[in-house]
């Protein structure tokens, strides 16, 4: 809105051009940056947001900042900082000496951390019940407006149902997932997901379609479907995928970031539809059941004449209603979207984000291969595998450091620590789903270089920068997940597996560490540590080390991952490669070895022999 409103009004361009030295930041290209301002603004305002408007001394450090101003109020922005800087310069360095040192303590951690720590169900569960007034029970989500779908959370819950049983976090999955499935939030015709809803019903949209959001979803309404086996969570997965591969794939196999929300200079208006255009599009019969089904009006229900696609009604109920068996709706409705996608084709389409980031690429190869476990679909894992060598051959040095972005053959900036969290993650997902231990150590190799560059050594959490980078202002670090989990929990993750698969007790050491630092915030801290209390949740339960061996260790492997067994990690193939599979190789044989703590259960030949013995040590 700035943009047009005042970026572009020349008289506004000649007060910054003489006044200033105006710099444009991408802050997903450079979130390291944007921290930092981010960080000034909320300690001016209490509030942060995007446009984010800082004014800074020439060596960085900032003097003011804020987030939107109308054109005219811009303008006295620009002359009293203008004024200011000239005339009471005394004034300015004091002000950004204090808020730069402000900012370097703000989020980062640098007191010693304890190694030790006390892991135990009860201090999970305890989480769970501080959660309880945040969600929505009837509408899903959190009780708030706008509405974010936060992944993380919902995986947090399916975790927390599976280890104690408790089906209110069940049923706080499914409402949200079932809700975002049927609203505005989710693209009826051609699958995928917008960034947020403006409303607490779902319903109307930020149309701007992000990577990250897309790549977790997938991820967590492919793990709802292992739990409950909903046709309608698979049905997401599958249009969401097919959104991907159609929209935000590139030709070498990378992922870009994200569509635009605007097109001909309106938000939505590729997506949305007049009864009209709906009629005019499919046959009479055809067009009164999709107008009934996503409740289209003759004066919109949205802005205008237009309308956003929803659903208020159940797929089955629907059908009954309408004098049709499941079947034939399913084939009407198939057939409908189809035609609607073809035509929404010809308008005018959104700009795409072409850039392509690792850490987000390293999202969507997970949601990727979490969708070949769940629904068996190879594809899926081939697209995840190409992804994972296109991100090897153009973003990974030889000695182990990353690169974050990645356009038209170019790649220029260094990544920072989400790239090297995620990516590895990302690699020993691929190394479960394979068993190629190519993965697994490449994993290690790019976590080893993020604790050479970016740890603390003093508390053992993770700067966001290297100690290579550029020298900014401050080093921060990222502690609380949010629409992406915080890149401290994800290696905190990463290393506690990497010390179950090498036993490599430095590993483990580090986790508990950086798992202590947090632990006081977790039962408050709602889902903004629920990545932290899914790792609590791993350590608490202790995981299952389940090794598969022989020569149809892939199928038994895809068999046994077809259940949610979030606390499991997986190994094996025909080769002896990792202490946990010595001794384990039967010439012949399929075999499964369930075990914990390095003590295993005989070894079993077929898949529900050995969940019958995960479920009795559980």
């Amino acid at each position: 809105v700035m943009e047009h409103e005042s970026f572009m009004d020349s008289s506004v361009a000649t007060l910054m051009n003489e006044n200033f030295i105006p710099i444009k930041i991408d802050r997903e290209e450079r979130p390291d940056i944007d921290q930092i301002y981010m960080n000034a603004v909320q300690l001016i305002s209490g509030n942060g947001g995007w446009p984010l408007n800082a004014f800074a001394l020439p060596d960085g450090r900032p003097y003011y900042a804020g987030t939107y101003y109308p054109t005219d109020q811009w303008k006295e922005v620009l002359q009293q900082m203008s004024d200011v800087y000239h005339n009471q310069y005394q004034k300015v360095e004091q002000q950004a000496e204090l808020l730069t040192q402000s900012i370097r303590t703000e989020d980062v951690i640098t007191v010693a951390g304890d190694s030790v720590g006390a892991y135990n169900k009860e201090r999970y569960k305890a989480i769970f019940i501080n959660w309880q007034s945040m969600i929505d029970y009837k509408k899903g989500g959190y009780s708030r407006s706008p509405k974010f779908p936060l992944p993380v959370g919902w995986e947090f819950l399916l975790q927390y149902h599976y280890l104690t049983g408790d089906d209110q976090a069940l049923q706080a999955v499914t409402t949200t997932l079932d809700a975002m499935a049927k609203g505005g939030i989710y693209d009826q015709v051609g699958g995928g997901f917008a960034r947020y809803s403006t409303d607490a019903e779902w319903f109307a949209p930020h149309f701007e379609k992000m990577l990250y959001d897309n790549g977790q979803l997938v991820s967590l309404y492919a793990h709802a479907y292992k739990v409950t086996k909903n046709e309608a969570y698979a049905a997401v997965v599958r249009e969401t995928l097919a959104f991907v591969e159609r929209e935000m794939t590139s030709h070498e196999g990378g992922f870009y970031a994200s569509l635009n929300a605007d097109s001909e200079g309106e938000e939505g208006k590729f997506y949305v539809w007049t009864k009209e255009e709906i009629e005019n599009t499919l046959d009479p019969e055809t067009s009164k059941l999709i107008i009934a089904y996503y409740n289209i009006t003759s004066s919109g229900n949205w802005e205008d004449d237009d309308n956003i696609l929803y659903r208020d009604k159940a797929k089955n109920d629907f059908a009954q209603k309408s004098d049709l068996s499941i079947v034939e709706w399913n084939r009407i409705l198939s057939q409908a979207k189809a035609q609607l996608l073809s035509k929404r084709s010809e308008r005018i389409r959104p700009s795409t984000d072409d850039k392509i980031l690792t850490s987000w690429n390293a999202l969507m190869i997970v949601g990727y291969i979490d969708a070949y476990l769940a629904l068996g679909d190879k594809a899926y894992l081939q697209t995840a595998i190409a992804n994972a060598k296109f991100l090897e051959q153009n973003m990974i040095m030889p000695d182990g450091s990353l690169l974050r972005n990645y356009k038209e053959g170019d790649a220029n900036i260094s990544a920072f620590l989400d790239d090297y969290a995620l990516l590895a993650d990302a690699y020993i997902q691929l190394y479960q789903a394979t068993f190629d231990m190519h993965w697994l150590d490449l994993s290690k190799k790019l976590t080893d270089y993020a604790i050479d560059h970016f740890r603390n050594d003093d508390s053992g959490m993770f700067f966001y920068t290297s100690d290579l980078s550029e020298n900014l202002i401050a080093r921060k670090m990222e502690i609380t997940d949010n629409v992406i989990p915080a890149s401290n929990s994800i290696m905190a993750n990463v290393l506690y597996k990497l010390g179950l698969y090498y036993y490599d007790k430095t590993y483990t050491s580090m986790t508990q560490t950086m798992l202590n630092h947090v632990q006081e915030d977790l039962s408050q801290g709602g889902p903004y540590y629920a990545n932290w209390a899914r790792l609590l949740g791993m350590m608490a339960y202790e995981p299952f080390e389940v090794a598969i061996m022989g020569t149809q260790a892939s199928s038994l492997s895809l068999a046994m991952q077809k259940s949610y067994l979030p606390t499991a990690i997986y190994m094996g193939g025909t080769l002896e490669n990792l202490p946990s599979l010595e001794n384990k190789m039967i010439q012949g044989e399929g075999t499964i070895y369930v075990c914990k703590h390095r003590v295993c259960k005989l070894p079993v030949t077929d898949v529900e022999a050995a969940l019958a013995q995960m479920d009795a040590w559980k």
